[in-house]
């Protein structure tokens, strides 16, 4: 039942990340078959890096239906492009969170079946999440989220930590799953939306009479 649930865990990562290209790539202007590569970029590229930091077979080329998920979601994501009016930049926010929390969790839990620590699972995780979505930024010509002072990559360690928690006081593998997701949809589109940032660099401003 474990497997059965992380292989529909990585279909549903492939086909939401795949959805986040095709409408970035939308809101980009990028037409014909780039909008393609720029969906199947962003879904398959975080799993690729994944597996073959694990010195595993890459995930799409072990089991095609991983492709054929990810066309079939850029699909769907064109003709609700087409028919549907007025998308805007929130399906892209919203869709990217819940792949990118998805992915995280995938990546952390290929990891431990792998036989990793939890805290090269937690990296591997994030490093899942969020590499896809790095990849079709600079595509795109976008700066990369992850290079932001927003919570992107730092919701992904959340979520890993959350399920690190979850998994050590021997929680249901689901609630693992659960909270994990909750934690990092919404650090992400919690910044987005109240405004949080992470400013590691942020320097103390200094009275008049210290000056």
């Amino acid at each position: 039942m474990t497997d059965e649930y992380f292989h529909i865990l990585n279909l549903m990562g492939v086909a939401f990340f795949a959805v986040a290209g095709t409408l970035l790539g939308y809101e980009k202007n990028i037409g014909g078959f780039g909008v393609v590569v720029v969906g199947s970029v962003t879904a398959l590229g975080g799993g690729t890096l994944r597996d073959l930091l694990l010195n595993k077979p890459v995930f799409w080329v072990e089991g095609p239906d991983y492709l054929y998920t990810t066309y079939a979601a850029i699909i769907v994501a064109v003709l609700f492009i087409r028919y549907l009016p007025h998308v805007n930049n929130y399906y892209f926010l919203l869709v990217d969170a819940i792949g990118m929390a998805i992915f995280n969790i995938v990546g952390i839990e290929k990891s431990l079946l792998g036989g990793a620590g939890m805290i090269v699972a937690i990296t591997m995780g994030t490093t899942t999440g969020i590499f896809g979505g790095l990849i079709r930024d600079v595509i795109c010509r976008e700066v990369p989220s992850v290079m932001r002072d927003e919570p992107y990559a730092a919701a992904c360690v959340a979520g890993g930590l959350v399920y690190a928690a979850l998994f050590l006081l021997e929680v249901h593998y689901l609630w693992c799953i659960v909270g994990s997701l909750i934690a990092t949809i919404f650090l992400r589109l919690g910044s987005l939306h109240w405004g949080w940032r992470l400013q590691i660099f942020k320097k103390k401003k200094l009275s008049n009479e210290n000056k």
